[in-house]
């Protein structure tokens, strides 16, 4: 029977294949369209590259149920397999070590307490409406976290990653420059060579005349030094009297080539070239962890069990039993969506290469410190409006709030720091790292950075429990790496970990959406 005979009805009351799957594409969405598609025979192997969620429909239209499933771990991976998986009625249990709910996407407010493995406990003092990102805090445009967002009612609002006000202070630095001039000033000398290399002759070999008068003409404007072609500073360094009424008074003129060249601004200059850097960022609404109690409520939160650490994993012919702080859960599936230098420490069954892969990406250390000030002083004396200092320091960056501009009060991020200076940071006590976090920013700020402080709270990733680092890094995404990417047994792997896109709310979203398509793929096949 061909294609357009079978198409055919047999009697006039009677559905079409074609207007059948029409139906059920419009009534039930496209996991309805393509579960009825499988059950006809008509589904592609393999389902487009665009993520499909599952549907009640993919089990309903074959008469089956959904089948259960633990999720350890209510970080934005665990949740978001739990909402997704919850969308075809998949019974979910989410198990949680930590008091709340997040993991490393932790906003601090008011009232929060934050335990040490050192064993000291922090308790933020801040004022209505202030809060510290303490994990993530800003999502580029192109990532599927803003999707999320999206989908579930999250607002968001610019995250400014880069500010031309904010300042540059690295070693071999007389004072803090603010990055406008450093730019300026840079970008001016390297134009500057490079054309005087052109019109010397250098590049005859690269260039054709032609090419030569191109490049010389992007030099003039590149680095704004004319057709002269000597870079004697410009209005891009700033002023030291804005314009308005009265005529504006330039800063001056540049210092020497060698002394700019000693500023180290490579690393400056080149971060918001950064793919993931780039502006414009986002970042939620209200904090961080928006996204994460949104997920959160839309799985229930009488599926999420916090404080419950997990003691064994055992895959069983049948399902997986998690034994843990209480008692004990079963069900058909688990999905792991912890740290994998934690789920290498756990007993079970998973064996050894599994554990061995876990235990192959290390913890990175990273710290930050969120410093309430009694006035916006950034805003009123700087004029700096969110955006990033960046300086060699040991506290790396100092980050201007992008939020509640014009407010009374604010939160600035005093370190955000990595590697050894993260670890030097972690072993002091919190008061300790106040101080020295104060006195390193008072080099770039003056007196005031100290004296408007109300009060702090500071993170150390090392030394968070159940979580132990900021994020992972891998020696290469190569057999360990790859391993992951499957069930050991009917134990799944999720976390930004598992993605190229380490260290991103992102990469905790691709790894859900993987880890649902297959884990659904195969309860579809097995019911």
């Amino acid at each position: 029977m061909t294609e357009d005979t079978d198409d055919k009805a047999t009697d006039g009351k009677a559905l079409t294949r074609r207007a059948l799957l029409v139906g059920l594409g419009a009534a039930g969405g496209a996991g309805a369209m393509y579960a009825a598609m499988g059950a006809l025979g008509l589904a592609p192997d393999r389902q487009a590259d665009d993520y499909t969620p599952p549907q009640r429909s993919d089990f309903t239209l074959r008469g089956r149920g959904a089948a259960s499933v633990v999720i350890l771990g209510a970080g934005v991976a665990g949740l978001a397999v739990a909402y997704e998986l919850g969308k075809a009625g998949y019974d979910c249990t989410i198990l949680e070590a930590r008091d709340r709910i997040g993991g490393r996407s932790l906003t601090i407010r008011g009232g929060d307490r934050l335990p040490e493995l050192s064993g000291e406990t922090q308790q933020a003092r801040f004022g209505e409406g202030i809060y510290f990102n303490a994990g993530p805090a800003r999502i580029a445009q192109w990532m599927l976290t803003l999707d999320y967002c999206r989908e579930l009612g999250v607002p968001i609002e610019p995250f400014v990653n880069d500010n031309a006000s904010a300042y540059v202070y690295n070693t071999g630095m007389k004072a803090p420059v603010r990055a406008r001039t450093a730019r300026a000033d840079i970008y001016g000398y390297v134009s500057e060579l490079l054309a005087k290399a052109t019109n010397a002759g250098a590049l005859d070999r690269r260039l054709t005349p032609g090419d030569k008068e191109l490049l010389l003409d992007f030099l003039s404007e590149f680095g704004d030094i004319g057709k002269s072609y000597t870079y004697d500073g410009s209005e891009r360094r700033g002023y030291r009297v804005e314009p308005g009424v009265s005529a504006p008074v330039p800063l001056g003129p540049p210092p020497p080539l060698q002394e700019v060249l000693r500023y180290g601004l490579g690393r400056t200059i080149a971060f918001p070239f950064g793919y993931e850097q780039a502006m414009p960022m986002f970042q939620p609404v209200g904090g961080m962890d928006s996204l994460a109690r949104r997920l959160a409520d839309a799985v229930g939160r009488d599926k999420i069990r916090t404080s419950v650490e997990v003691k064994k994993i055992t895959n069983l012919p049948d399902g997986v039993q998690i034994e843990h702080t209480g008692g004990s859960t079963k069900a058909q599936y688990c999905v792991a969506a912890m740290p994998p230098h934690i789920l290498a420490r756990i007993p079970g069954n998973l064996g050894t290469q599994v554990v061995s892969a876990l235990a192959t990406p290390k913890p990175v250390s990273g710290g930050k410190i969120g410093l309430e000030y009694r006035r916006r002083w950034w805003e009123t004396d700087d004029r700096i409006y969110g955006g990033i200092t960046e300086t060699d320091m040991d506290i790396s960056h100092i980050w201007y709030p992008s939020y509640g501009f014009h407010g009374s009060r604010g939160l600035v991020v005093g370190y955000y720091n990595l590697g050894d200076d993260a670890d030097a940071y972690a072993r002091l006590t919190h008061a300790e790292r106040e101080s020295r976090a104060l006195r390193q920013g008072v080099r770039i700020h003056g007196d005031k950075y100290r004296t408007e402080l109300l009060s702090s709270v500071s993170i150390a990733w090392r030394r968070q429990p159940h979580i132990e680092g900021a994020w992972v890094s891998w020696p290469s995404f190569e057999a360990p790496f790859r391993l992951l990417q499957q069930p050991a047994g009917r134990v799944y792997f999720a976390g930004d970990w598992l993605t190229h896109l380490i260290a991103w709310q992102a990469g905790a979203l691709e790894s859900a959406r993987k880890v649902v398509t297959q884990l659904h793929t195969r309860v579809v096949k097995e019911n």
